[in-house]
């Protein structure tokens, strides 16, 4: 079988990994450097997760506020973050909430009040509950990463649940700096892939059970993800490969639709429409002409993006494919893809999301169609079927 970063080239032992884009988690890298205050981050997350391990064994998770980081009265959303813990799985699941505020959730009749629940989790009383948005973020990423996307979303009025993955996450780049290869490399492999969609699923079952449940529409839910993100949001919402002569199926029900950002391929595998065409749901495609990933050894070009796309199933699917730009224009980098063009395509992306829940919640048939017209000047291609 050859592997799909270089046709001709033959696959490495471990090109079956599921969601892995060892190109695309290489590429990650570039998103950019640690930020200073992310180790003693990951420090926080290891002590919470020790203290969490002291818990007794009957309780499956427990919700530990780790900072509210903002909650004015004037301001659209609130942000918050709390370290999960999934006692059955032994692995910590930190998360960042972009909540939107009352008076600023684009519904109707929605008032204030509210207080906090015994925990200190900040809690208000709306007329009716918001949608979501839960997002997985790139290798070395982190649950504060895009977040132009998850303020923009929450200043719309859909809630927004960033992620971290702790197999494949920030913490990559911290300890021994020779041996970053074997840790992306651990990160690759096919159980930290679906323990990425896991994790995906028990956020959603922290949040859905917790105190905010009542501020979150459990109809209205829909999974979205940048590069190997977008892996793990393509078998959230039902991507199915074949182990042992049996089809591994991690599709959760509640996800209704996907947006899916730089997506790569599922390398190794040898049909890309027999693995994506199961998905039904309606799905949001997102790339650029320049979403390259060119390390050393390999090398993707942004037809994969495109291709992934095409073999994905269901009626209702979206491609946007942006002029320029690069892989990382679609993280919170500034400057990556063209000092003019990042906020250009990062300005673009926020109301394109925005225009496709609005077709697939709304019934705004229109939206799409706008947008393309209104951004014209940015697209190479575009394609859109609605329902």
């Amino acid at each position: 079988m050859l592997n799909c970063f270089e046709r001709g080239r033959a696959a490495p032992a471990w090109r079956g990994a599921l969601a892995l884009v060892w190109a695309g988690l290489l590429a990650a890298v570039l998103a950019g450097p640690l930020q200073a205050q992310q180790a003693q981050q990951v420090q926080q997350a290891q002590q919470a997760q020790q203290a969490q391990q002291a818990t007794p064994a009957a309780a499956l998770a427990k919700a530990v506020p780790a900072e509210q980081v903002e909650d004015d009265a004037t301001a659209r959303l609130t942000v918050q973050e709390y370290d999960w813990f999934d006692a059955r799985r032994n692995r910590l699941v930190p998360v960042r909430l972009y909540l939107p505020n009352p008076g600023h959730d684009a519904a109707p009749g929605i008032g204030a009040g509210g207080g906090a629940d015994a925990g200190g989790v900040a809690t208000r009383a709306l007329a009716r509950p918001v949608p979501l948005v839960v997002f997985s973020h790139g290798i070395g990423g982190s649950r504060r990463g895009y977040s132009y996307l998850g303020r923009h979303w929450a200043s719309q009025g859909w809630a927004s649940l960033h992620l971290q993955h702790v197999g494949s996450d920030r913490g990559l780049w911290t300890g021994n700096p020779l041996a970053v290869a074997g840790r992306l490399q651990a990160a690759a492999q096919e159980s930290e892939a679906t323990a990425r969609v896991a994790d995906l699923s028990f956020a959603l079952d922290q949040l859905l059970a917790g105190p905010l449940a009542g501020r979150i529409d459990a109809s209205r839910i829909v999974a979205a993800g940048h590069s190997y993100g977008a892996n793990t949001t393509l078998l959230a919402v039902g991507a199915r490969v074949e182990r042992a002569g049996r089809l591994l199926d991690l599709r959760d029900p509640r996800l209704k639709a996907a947006i899916l950002i730089s997506a790569p391929p599922f390398y190794g595998e040898a049909s890309p429409e027999r693995i994506l065409g199961a998905i039904s749901v309606p799905s949001l495609h997102i790339t650029a002409t320049e979403d390259i990933i060119r390390v050393p050894g390999y090398f993707s070009p942004a037809t994969d993006r495109v291709a992934v796309f095409e073999a994905t199933g269901g009626v209702a699917k979206t491609l946007a494919v942006f002029e320029g730009g690069s892989h990382s224009v679609f993280t919170d980098r500034a400057g990556t893809g063209g000092a003019l063009l990042n906020p250009q395509i990062k300005a673009a992306t926020q109301a394109l999301s925005m225009a496709f829940l609005g077709s697939v919640f709304d019934g705004d048939a229109s939206a799409l169609g706008l947008w393309a017209q209104r951004f014209a000047g940015l697209l190479a291609r575009t394609s859109i079927a609605l329902p």
